[in-house]
């Protein structure tokens, strides 16, 4: 295999891993990777206010908000306005929530997180130099993306636990962040 079809076939395999992560997440837990993080947020924060949550898992206010109202209507969370400043919202885990994140599978990019942490600051620094170029390379370099290891809208809904209202609003609205 020459050095292109090698670069082709890794990118190949990065895609591919995360599409199946993102396909075994909905299997298992009935959550996209969006959810599951954010839902991991407000079980790490307790009283948490939308736009700590947004700023927290790097989404936008409105794609986090979008991905609250989905995880509401499944009964996994709850929003109250705060009793000291009416303009703040905060978000909670309800027990059925609990339940959900302590039975899910771990986010494919905490195993990620984990090693590339435990990687030489000059290994880390290749890697992303190198996937900057490669992004570069792709005329991809100007396309808005959040940290975040999962295929498609950010804000989707499960389409396997929700009814399909408002299907229309799932498709392009995720770029936002």
């Amino acid at each position: 295999m020459d050095k292109i079809e090698e670069v082709l076939t890794t990118l190949r395999r990065l895609i591919r891993a995360t599409d199946l992560h993102s396909r075994q997440l909905v299997k298992t837990a009935g959550l996209t990777a969006p959810q599951l993080l954010l839902l991991q947020a407000i079980r790490e924060h307790g009283e948490v206010t939308i736009g700590a949550l947004a700023k927290e898992i790097s989404l936008s206010q409105a794609t986090v908000t979008t991905i609250l109202d989905r995880l509401e209507k499944r009964g996994l969370v709850f929003r109250e306005r705060s009793a000291e400043d009416k303009r703040k919202v905060h978000a909670y885990l309800t027990e059925k929530g609990m339940e959900i994140i302590r039975d899910a599978p771990t986010p494919l990019q905490d195993h990620f997180v984990k090693q590339f942490r435990d990687l030489r600051e000059w290994e880390q620094s290749m890697i992303i130099s190198s996937l900057q170029r490669v992004a570069l390379m792709m005329d991809a370099e100007h396309i808005d993306a959040s940290p975040v290891l999962d295929v498609g809208d950010l804000d989707r809904k499960d389409e396997r636990n929700l009814p399909d209202d408002n299907a229309a609003d799932d498709h392009g609205s995720g770029s936002d962040h």
